[in-house]
């Protein structure tokens, strides 16, 4: 059962819904507005892409997402979130059931300006734990609050979570979700991603799978 943070739940409420035809099959598109978001450059719109029935669904796979226009939008190389959300989508298509939580969190929670201001910096040698700190921000800002409301209101049981941060699964247990597994997310690498996924690794506790840890080895 989901036990918010602090005081009052915030509103949650579904402000838009429809079938949504993907070339992995067609998901039921749900728009969540939820409260006050953390930042002004940050959206309280977030979405949920379910595929089956969730409702007293246990077992479920699921992939919490945070926003990457950057990536999923313009192509970048110099993250995975793209395929990230590529592989969880189809994963849950191949499964024939599943959420997918997309939450409005731009550069881990700091907005779009702030991210590119981070790019900036990267371009001059630091990565991406530093740029962030250089400009006084936190490493990862990112509140899964709307996840655990959402998967709550979706009437989800228990899920096995899509990640490779271990500390994505620890917020949503401690916001009252039932995680009964963490799924590790391989995608590939290339020469500007390969520092950025090292960073997650050694900085931010991501626990690559072995594959993808092979991957950035390769591109070094």
């Amino acid at each position: 059962m989901y036990v918010p943070n602090r005081g009052i739940r915030p509103q949650l409420e579904v402000i838009a819904r429809a079938p949504l035809p993907t070339h992995q099959g067609t998901f039921d598109m749900r728009v969540f507005r939820w409260g006050q978001p953390s930042s002004p450059d940050l959206s309280p719109d977030h979405v949920a892409l379910t595929l089956g029935d969730p409702h007293d669904a246990e077992d479920l796979l699921v992939r919490v997402h945070s926003e990457c226009i950057t990536g999923e939008v313009f192509n970048s190389l110099k993250c995975d979130c793209r395929q990230q959300l590529e592989a969880a989508q189809a994963a849950i298509a191949e499964e024939g059931r599943g959420v997918l939580i997309y939450l409005r969190q731009e550069g881990r929670g700091i907005g779009l300006a702030n991210k590119v201001r981070a790019y900036e910096l990267q371009a001059r040698g630091h990565d991406t734990v530093d740029a962030n700190r250089l400009l006084g921000l936190p490493d990862d800002a990112r509140d899964y609050s709307a996840a655990a409301a959402m998967l709550t209101e979706l009437g989800v049981r228990s899920i096995r979570l899509m990640t490779n941060n271990p500390k994505k699964e620890s917020a949503l247990r401690d916001l009252g979700i039932e995680v009964i597994g963490r799924e590790a997310v391989v995608v590939s690498t290339n020469p500007w991603s390969a520092n950025y996924l090292e960073t997650k690794r050694l900085r931010m506790g991501h626990q690559l799978p072995a594959l993808l840890a092979a991957a950035i080895g390769d591109a070094e």
